[in-house]
């Protein structure tokens, strides 16, 4: 199947649900993150250096609206944080999977899932086969409502091939149980966004 330009091979989904930590819970219900994979074929794999990589960055819109509308679905909850990133397979460089994951790729991801303007937070690597990374999470709205900086884990069994991407959209419906260090909340940051 091919997305405006990157062919998908797959789509890995995992969702996690975490009901208690340190044996309790808060008042806010489990923490369920979701994360969306898609594998694609990497169009410059294996060429060497490439100085315009277009075709990448103009696909990663079709792949940034299937995944984030596909995280939203399975969260099943309003989204409250989120984050991006990904793997560039052996025979790509780490520039590819940063090139999926411009403000092409951001914009349509915050259109899918409600985010606001705020920085989404991201990580990329290269990787082989089975290679985790972690993801990090922020809230959606204002990257200083510290009770939401997370991460997610992630990693898909059969990929990257050498050939492939592995471009990743995580979403939360809310910031860690038992939050307690301070900073800025969800409401305080709300209203400065509304106001």
């Amino acid at each position: 199947m091919s997305a405006d330009g990157l062919t998908i091979r797959k789509i890995w989904s995992q969702v996690e649900e975490t009901r208690l930590v340190a044996g309790t819970a808060d008042d806010q219900g489990p923490l369920r993150k979701v994360a969306v994979c898609a594998v694609v074929t990497n169009p410059y794999a294996g060429e060497g250096y490439v100085a315009d990589l277009s075709q990448i960055i103009e696909g990663s819109e079709a792949v940034a609206k299937e995944i984030g509308a596909e995280a939203a679905r399975l969260l099943a909850a309003p989204v409250q944080s989120y984050g991006k990133g990904g793997i560039a397979g052996s025979a790509g460089e780490q520039e590819h999977i940063n090139a999926a994951l411009t403000s092409v790729f951001g914009d349509a991801l915050r259109a899918e899932v409600g985010g606001g303007e705020a920085w989404i937070t991201s990580v990329t690597k290269v990787g082989g086969v089975g290679v985790s990374v972690d993801v990090p999470l922020a809230f959606k709205d204002d990257v200083w409502v510290r009770s939401h900086y997370d991460a997610m884990t992630i990693t898909v069994p059969d990929g990257p091939q050498p050939n492939e991407l592995v471009v990743i959209a995580v979403v939360a419906n809310r910031g860690r149980l038992n939050a307690r260090l301070g900073g800025k909340s969800v409401s305080e940051a709300l209203n400065v966004a509304n106001s």
